[in-house]
């Protein structure tokens, strides 16, 4: 017993730094072996405890500051988020320091916003903001490439709002690396995500994209900020969509479309009206399809080529969907109605620079395929959606009603859908469901028939 107390009277004496982990024995230094014979079982012991809470405890509800463009607030769910991290990314040129000198112009009006450059100079900076009209004494520009100065700056500024472009140029004197390293790129997003945490300045990162199109840089980067965003777009064709791929705060379904102007990006209100043109005269190979891109649907056009082939390989091309998508749809083609394509070249392009993602336009490209081939015309007046499967039949896609209804207002005459459509509903649009491809035939008998302008 005497000798319980007297350890227990000298550990309380001892400065307690290291601890055993397997028998929990205090030392007063390191050592390579403890008395209970494990090995390198003694470990520094922490002094500090993070901060602990009661799910029963009230959280503290997060105020959304609106960003000034709706189509950002769309994007992040309502707007920033104080003390938030976001991360947008997108390839050169593409508009993304135009986007963010907008965005620091229209926050919060009472606040500094700190635009930390390491890729540009003060002037080139400044020709921008004379370019799309930014004149604000608000914004303070910062020149430099080091975390810590750049943190002190926008300590110093009073911003409630921190631009750091970008996270590939910048270095922290911490990791003892070259800038754009795995190890900087880490080591500099931790800092500013530390630092905006304590101080609660939101903190927009700028990304480099690789050649596949995904941000540069350690995948570990995208998993420690709170957003995710992806800025998109053909450097040739004016429009560009903002996409979220990770929102801690919001919903990941949204989008917004911006237009590129010399004054700057503008936000289209109404997609469908740009990105669907109704006024050329329709030519074979072309189908409206009705997509969904975030929550809300737009009409979109797809055209597709059928040319005779004289190589071995025939070329197949894709701008805007995915080319191993085109070749399920053309083995389908070939497999279930007797429509072999294989000894012809095939280009599909979704006009205006757009990306399909979702399988819903599968009944769309089959139906340009076989107007490009048989050389019947679509009208301009038709919509189109659904998935097909690999036996041909055309499956049920989500937000049905809102295709619809989107194809309705906007002006179509008919809608070919699955066939699952709600009969109970009134639609003010002539609805043609398709239970299997084998059907087409007989529909697209039935659109030259009936002249549809």
């Amino acid at each position: 017993m005497l000798r319980y107390v007297r350890s227990a009277c000298i550990n309380f004496l001892f400065v307690h730094k290291y601890i055993c982990i397997e028998c929990g024995v205090y030392h007063s230094k390191w050592s390579g072996k403890c008395a209970c014979g494990a090995w390198n079982s003694v470990i520094e012991e922490s002094k500090k405890c993070i901060k602990l809470y009661n799910l029963d405890q009230e959280a503290q509800k997060d105020d959304r500051i609106p960003s000034g463009m709706n189509e950002v607030d769309r994007v992040l769910g309502g707007g920033f988020v104080k003390g938030s991290v976001v991360l947008i990314a997108g390839e050169p040129g593409v508009g993304k320091s135009t986007l963010l000198m907008q965005l620091a112009s229209l926050h919060n009006g009472s606040s500094n916003v700190l635009y930390a450059s390491a890729e540009e100079s003060f002037e080139q900076l400044a020709l921008r903001a004379k370019r799309v009209g930014v004149n604000n004494n608000r914004i303070k520009i910062g020149i430099g490439s080091q975390v810590d100065e750049i943190i002190t700056s926008c300590r110093s500024a009073n911003a409630s709002m921190m631009i750091v472009d970008s996270i590939q140029t910048v270095f922290s004197k911490q990791v003892e690396s070259f800038p754009g390293s795995v190890n900087q790129i880490r080591g500099a997003a931790l800092e500013f995500i530390s630092y905006a945490k304590s101080s609660g300045v939101i903190t927009v990162i700028v990304g480099h994209v690789t050649k596949d199109g995904n941000v540069a840089g350690p995948k570990l980067l995208e998993h420690m900020v709170d957003t995710v965003i992806y800025f998109e777009g053909e450097l040739k064709n004016d429009f560009r969509i903002l996409r979220c791929l990770k929102n801690r705060f919001g919903s990941t379904n949204e989008v917004g479309i911006f237009e590129m102007k010399s004054k700057g990006l503008i936000e289209v209100k109404n997609p469908s009206s740009v990105f669907f043109d109704n006024s050329h005269k329709r030519a074979s190979g072309s189908c409206t399809f009705v997509g969904i891109e975030g929550t809300r649907p737009m009409l979109m056009e797809i055209q597709a080529l059928v040319a005779k082939s004289f190589m071995a390989i025939p070329r197949r091309s894709v701008v805007g969907w995915d080319v191993q998508r085109l070749s399920m749809m053309l083995a389908i083609l070939s497999s279930r109605i007797n429509l072999d394509l294989s000894g012809y070249e095939v280009y599909l392009n979704v006009v205006g620079g757009l990306r399909i993602y979702e399988s819903a336009a599968d009944l769309a490209v089959i139906m340009a395929l076989i107007s490009a081939h048989s050389g019947i015309i679509i009208p301009s007046k038709v919509a189109v959606f659904g998935e097909i499967g690999l036996s041909g039949e055309v499956r049920n896609v989500t937000k049905f009603e809102e295709r619809v209804s989107e194809a309705a207002n906007i002006g179509m005459m008919k809608i070919v859908t699955p066939s699952c459509c709600k009969k109970d509903i009134k639609w003010d649009i002539n609805i043609h469901s398709v239970e299997h491809v084998c059907a087409l035939g007989g529909l697209f008998a039935n659109i030259s028939e009936n002249a549809i302008p």
